[in-house]
């Protein structure tokens, strides 16, 4: 497949279509096409032909919250197009609904026969990534049966379950075979001179497990209309720097991306919530790092995803050792799914715990928010979670046996487990990754400001001083330790890690600046890593390298080892402020605005680490996520590090 794919998401639901409207289904690629529910593709064929032909593309798929393009029949100049068609489609909430009008150019009556070639393949997204792993799914059956108006997908493997519904208005006059297992849903239009008509396609996709009375929306603008009810709700009371409409023009769009990206969760007495994804198309599901990075951002500005946050991660936090996923008791759950390969165990993700940050973040989540908003019921209700959480630090993090919080790679899972968790991000300078334990420096920072902001709920909701002096004395111990044990005198910067035998992890990068935003840094260390953050080695111009350029490791086309991500360079900014390096901060700021400036006000997950000096326009990651809630909350962190200088 040759042309962009197009997102459009509500919720936990997204449609990747083609630059004509169309789903090809091809696997392989950077980036899956189709309708997606729930980790599951429930559309993995739409295209359009017109007597019996692919339309050409007049005006393509544009970005947005609706897909409209223009096709017309192919042909020559001599020959003017006997017709045009406009198509429109949308995302509702495990729907997708196109309209398709076709409009006469002749002053004489013309037939049109339209066909609409549909399927649906049920693939995990598992399935859908570029590593070439297969998964076996025996005894696995499609269904297809014709309705009246439409057609019907469906899949059983064992107890899983799953339809998808197409219907029409009106309903096609055939539904062809094609030799696969997609149909044909055909109509014969006869138009009035220079006169139009108009079919509507909608698609129910019904995911295992989901009970739900649900109801497809009329049409697309139907849609619109709801998606931008919501967008104004979010966006409603934020008040946007006048001085700098760049930034307010990036919060604006953070926002409403962040409405679009709220996907429904349980809370501990089964109450229905709704918080933030991690980001389509491969993570649109609770990616307990993601959301609570995302919720922080947006703390001073929103506090319902906090709150929904906070509720969410507790129903799930694991309450025994043992099982499937790294659990261990009082840790905060990685990732959350709901496709077939997780149900049935053949991926680890179900409930995954392979982090050592989310459970601190947790931690400096519910301090913040209980500071921000001043209610201490939130805090009363998840005092037993809390603590548990501080526990789990303790104990099965390694906190007090090893000093720090310490992972392991995990066998299935995932190699690293601090937000650079791809499998090459923890490094040596030269490229060297170390095996067995792993003590990542920004995990201890987060360590730090979780016993210090729990200490204080403590002391302040909970009434109890024993337990809030013993989370100072040990969040200062750590301070101490740190402070020499991971400080690179020769070069003036801390280490990427220690490894288990308590070596320096010696590679340089961007987690100093996490060190900055949590506060674990003396003064004097701090603005020294401040300062060193905005050389050019590090700093790109559209903000800080994952990893500073001239080490063997670097590659400005790593997702982790040279790349510029922007929810990284937004805790950078809030580090900076915090210690006073507040022209260094707005430098930060405004190259992150500049690059969102470049990208229609909108943040992609990562960009490439390519200078700006010889770039003058940011180069893209080729496989980033470009709806992700991090870098969607990023610009409203950086209102908060500079204000609207």
């Amino acid at each position: 497949m040759t042309d962009r794919h197009h997102l459009l998401v509500h919720g936990a639901t997204f449609a990747a279509v083609g630059d004509r409207g169309d789903i090809s289904g091809v696997r392989g690629g950077g980036s899956p096409d189709g309708l997606f529910v729930r980790d599951a593709r429930h559309l993995s064929r739409w295209q359009l032909t017109v007597d019996g032909a692919v339309p050409e593309v007049l005006t393509p798929v544009a970005d947005g919250d609706t897909a409209r393009c223009v096709l017309v029949p192919r042909g020559g100049r001599p020959e003017p197009p006997a017709h045009t068609l406009f198509r429109e489609q949308a995302v509702g909430d495990s729907s997708f609904v196109e309209t398709v009008r076709v409009t006469g150019n002749r002053p004489v009556p013309t037939v049109v026969r339209l066909a609409i070639t549909a399927d649906a393949d049920f693939a995990d997204q598992f399935e859908l990534r570029p590593d070439h792993r297969t998964y076996v799914k025996a005894g696995a059956l499609r269904s297809r049966v014709v309705l009246d108006d439409g057609i019907e997908f469906a899949y059983r493997r064992a107890e899983w379950r799953s339809c998808t519904t197409i219907t029409a208005d009106p309903a096609p006059d055939a539904v062809e075979e094609t030799g696969t297992g997609a149909r044909r849903l055909v109509w014969t239009l006869e138009l009035p001179p220079h006169g139009t008509r108009e079919l509507v396609l909608r698609v129910m996709a019904r995911p295992h497990g989901d009970r739900r009375a649900l109801r497809v929306p009329r049409d697309p603008a139907a849609v619109h209309g709801q998606l931008t009810a919501e967008e104004d709700a979010f966006v409603q009371g934020v008040a946007f720097p006048t001085g700098w409409p760049e930034l307010a023009a990036a919060c604006a769009r953070g926002l409403t991306d962040l409405a679009a990206l709220q996907i429904p969760a349980s809370g501990p007495d089964g109450e229905e919530l709704r918080v933030p994804a991690g980001g389509a198309p491969w993570y649109l599901t609770l990616l307990a790092r993601d959301a609570l990075l995302t919720s922080l951002f947006a703390l001073p500005y929103r506090t319902g995803p906090a709150a929904g946050t906070l509720l969410a991660l507790a129903a799930t936090q694991a309450g025994a050792a043992g099982g499937s996923g790294a659990a261990q008791p009082g840790k905060i759950v990685h990732e959350v799914r709901h496709g077939e390969l997780a149900h049935f165990g053949q991926v680890p993700y179900g409930r995954y715990y392979g982090s050592v940050d989310a459970t601190p973040l947790f931690l400096i989540l519910l301090g913040a928010y209980t500071e921000q908003t001043g209610d201490p019921a939130l805090a009363r209700r998840l005092e037993p979670h809390a603590r548990a959480a501080v526990t789990w630090m303790l104990d099965h993090g390694g906190l007090t046996s090893r000093g720090y919080l310490v992972y392991r790679a995990d066998e299935g899972g995932l190699a690293n487990q601090n937000w650079k968790d791809s499998p090459g991000a923890i490094c040596c300078a030269d490229g060297t990754r170390p095996s067995g334990a792993v003590m990542a420096a920004g995990a201890q920072g987060y360590a730090y400001d979780a016993l210090r902001r729990t200490a204080w709920v403590a002391r302040t909701v909970w009434s109890d001083g024993t337990y809030a002096a013993l989370l100072e004395q040990s969040a200062a111990d750590l301070r101490d330790r740190f402070q020499r044990d991971f400080w690179l005198p020769d070069r003036a910067f801390p280490a990427l890690a220690l490894d288990g035998e308590g070596r320096r992890i010696d590679a340089l990068a961007s987690d100093a600046g996490h060190l900055l935003w949590t506060g674990l840094l003396d003064k004097e260390y701090g603005e020294v890593v401040g300062h060193r953050l905005l050389e050019p080695d590090f700093f790109s111009g559209w903000g800080v390298r994952t990893l500073a350029a001239g080490q063997p490791a670097y590659h400005p086309l790593s997702y982790h080892r040279g790349s510029v991500w922007p929810h990284d360079n937004a805790l950078i900014a809030l580090g900076l402020a915090r210690y006073g390096l507040h022209d260094e901060a707005r430098a930060v700021a405004h190259a992150l605005v500049d690059a969102a400036t470049a990208g229609g006000h909108r943040l992609p997950e990562v960009l490439a680490g390519y200078s700006r000096s010889t770039h003058p326009e940011p180069v893209p990651y080729p496989h980033a996520c470009t709806r992700e809630s991090r870098s969607a909350a990023a610009p409203l962190a950086l209102l908060t590090a500079v204000g609207g200088a």
